[in-house]
């Protein structure tokens, strides 16, 4: 499935007292990554809520295996993990500049029609730009 990378120098208030990434802000990495994910699809959030779709996280699981720290430059690998239904699946990497194996990650966000505030099948645009 369609794959993309971006690149983040973690930022000094993104870490804890012990110089390290604060593990919530490993979830914004994974936003980007998908943002950009999405982006590079040909699609962006704002233009899914402006047609009526909203894009909730329903799961988030994370996997820690090495820190990050200051200044460190970190690289989120985002794959999409199937041809989306009313869901759509992700899965991450995220490694440092030597290479070595950060974190891995896996969310599940559900389309969700804000005129009725229920999930919703994917919409076709979107399939289409997978599929293509």
């Amino acid at each position: 499935m369609k794959i993309d990378e971006i690149q983040i120098r973690v930022r000094y208030g993104e870490t804890d007292q012990m110089g390290v990434v604060y593990h919530g802000n490993y979830a914004l990495y994974l936003e980007m990554g998908r943002i950009e994910w999405l982006r590079k699809l040909g699609v962006s959030y704002k233009s899914m809520e402006e047609k009526g779709i909203m894009l909730p996280v329903v799961s988030l699981n994370i996997n820690y295996k090495k820190s990050a720290g200051y200044d460190d430059v970190i690289n989120v690998k985002t794959q999409l993990k199937k041809v989306p239904t009313a869901k759509i699946e992700f899965e991450y990497e995220i490694t440092n500049k030597k290479g070595e194996l950060l974190t891995t990650a896996n969310t599940t966000l559900v389309f969700i029609d804000m005129k009725t505030n229920r999930p919703t099948r994917a919409p076709q645009y979107l399939l289409d730009l997978i599929n293509s």
